[in-house]
């Protein structure tokens, strides 16, 4: 699929009214909870084969800031959990050191089941598991978002450009200050660009912490 036609489809969630559904704050984490119930066993994609967990999401439902990664790999699939194992680990430090806690975000993936062999999701894949995560970001409503990696960032903001050119500027969706930096998968397997992801980090706090007061 273009990225004309997923910019097109990501315009028809948009104005779907989907946003009008959950409103109240109290009832986030209850709503949440009962999504991943429900979408326990989707099939809409080939994904669910030979899956043992949808790995929905986890972290605050009133999180200001939601880190929305790829897909899960096979120990985020075993688990039930988003970024666990080396790349969570990583994930952690990487929030620590622009002081904020694991436990105060919101994170989720593009996709909701491990792609075979930790490939990249496929176009059909990503827009048949969008819907639940466009229900997420207006139940939660963060204040940012932090979007691990090009296929995060191709995918949410509609378009093919390359993940340099996504990680030199902020970005709007749906009216939210995005950033986006490397994968922590990808920062394992090349340390050389910690530097750079280190200075993708501290332009999204810079921002986030100039906006803790709204």
């Amino acid at each position: 699929m273009s990225a004309q036609a997923l910019r097109q489809y990501l315009e028809l969630l948009r104005n779907s009214g989907i946003q009008q559904l959950y409103r109240p704050q109290s009832e986030k984490a209850e709503i949440l909870a009962s999504l991943s119930r429900k979408y326990s066993s989707c099939t809409l994609c080939p994904l669910h084969n030979g899956r043992h967990h949808v790995v929905y999401g986890e972290g605050n439902p009133n999180a200001r800031v939601m880190v929305i990664g790829e897909g899960p790999g096979e120990q985020e699939d075993l688990s039930g959990r988003p970024f666990v194992g080396a790349a969570g680990t990583l994930l952690d430090k990487m929030l620590i050191a622009i002081n904020i806690k694991r436990e105060e975000v919101y994170i989720a993936n593009i996709v909701k089941c491990r792609p075979p062999g930790n490939r990249n999701p496929e176009s059909s894949e990503r827009l048949a598991c969008l819907p639940y995560l466009m229900e997420q970001i207006e139940i939660i409503q963060p204040k940012f978002l932090l979007l691990m990696g090009l296929v995060a960032a191709q995918s949410l903001l509609g378009n093919s450009n390359t993940l340099g050119w996504h990680r030199t500027q902020t970005h709007l969706f749906r009216g939210i200050p995005t950033f986006v930096t490397y994968h922590p998968a990808a920062l394992l397997r090349n340390p050389n660009w910690k530097k750079d992801a280190w200075i993708d980090l501290q332009a999204f706090q810079k921002v986030y912490e100039a906006g803790k007061g709204e």
